[in-house]
């Protein structure tokens, strides 16, 4: 039997890192966050009141088998002086389906079908949900795309309205042999799913190994050193200590034009830090891991998929 993974996350460092991972011999699912309201999605949630379909879209494109040139279809996004502008075609279908099955999940099923996903996709809510971030300077900030676009850090963060998890969410982690939580945004991609209180004690009760996927660069505001121990204290503060099992982290060294580029959006380097990582009890996986993708730093999706499988059957 196929191990079982199931991995957290949301927006586009799960989808490279699903891009990689699917064509591996494990049972994935992916459990999506829905709360972005940026761009299209934005969008679309303010106009038909329904979850964040963008990431959920990525998530699907990136897991499919068919021929690039027909999943790019559902990546095409409309240039036009109409209501259409910035909307692509996935994202539209996402919206239409759920119109007429009124469940994101069928809704998620029904795409699978056609882009021949061949694993399992859940949202991690059918609901609609609004965060919330509370800074250390105690401001309100409301909006998934307000709050990381603030450069703030933030002492607290929750849903504006109380979040429904999926009950077959719950199952997925119960059963799962590994929990992945995807590099991203800490805030706005990982605490998404923390911060529900289902998720948070079935990843405690959960049987399964917890890694950790740490981010190459650093989002403002996001930690105070840009430490590798900074992101997993975070997540520490939601799923307690020795919990988390293992991390794996880059230790490539960034070109300095890259890091001009970088000190521009006032983002560095992420440091591994091994002796406060040994002190906590986390084991440390460290690689190689770059790759540079449309002139930015992506993690390399086969690289660390190989990673994860090694660990996984050790």
């Amino acid at each position: 039997m196929k191990k079982k993974v199931v991995v957290l996350g949301g927006g586009t460092g799960m989808s490279y890192l699903l891009r990689g991972l699917k064509d591996f011999p494990i049972d994935i699912t992916a459990i999506v966050s829905v709360a972005d309201n940026g761009k299209s999605t934005g969008k679309l949630r303010k106009e038909f009141a329904i979850p964040a379909v963008g990431d959920i879209r990525k998530v699907l494109f990136n897991m499919s088998t068919l021929p690039i040139q027909v999943k790019e279809v559902m990546e095409y996004r409309f240039d036009t002086h109409s209501d259409l502008n910035g909307h692509p075609i996935g994202n539209l279908m996402l919206t239409a389906m759920l119109k007429k099955n009124k469940s994101l999940k069928e809704s998620i099923d029904c795409l699978m079908k056609l882009l021949q996903v061949k694993h399992k996709v859940l949202p991690l809510s059918e609901d609609y949900l609004t965060l919330v971030g509370e800074t250390i300077d105690n401001e309100t900030i409301v909006g998934q795309v307000e709050m990381m676009k603030a450069y703030k850090k933030y002492r607290k963060i929750y849903y504006q309205e109380k979040p429904h998890v999926l009950k077959e969410v719950i199952e997925e982690i119960k059963n799962a042999d590994l929990i992945i939580l995807s590099m991203g945004s800490i805030y706005t991609s990982i605490t998404p799913h923390l911060i529900c209180q289902e998720v948070s004690e079935a990843i405690k009760k959960s049987p399964a190994k917890v890694m950790y996927l740490c981010n190459i660069m650093s989002q403002p505001g996001e930690t105070t050193d840009s430490l590798v121990s900074n992101y997993l204290e975070h997540i520490e503060s939601y799923l307690g200590t020795n919990r988390i099992n293992v991390v794996i982290a880059n230790n490539t060294p960034i070109s300095k034009r890259m890091l001009k580029k970088y000190e521009d959006e006032e983002k560095e380097p992420v440091i591994i830090d091994k002796e406060k990582i040994s002190k906590m009890n986390i084991e440390l996986i460290e690689a190689d891991l770059v790759n540079l993708e449309d002139g930015t730093i992506k993690h390399d999706s086969l690289k660390l998929s190989s990673l994860i499988l090694s660990y996984l059957v050790r």
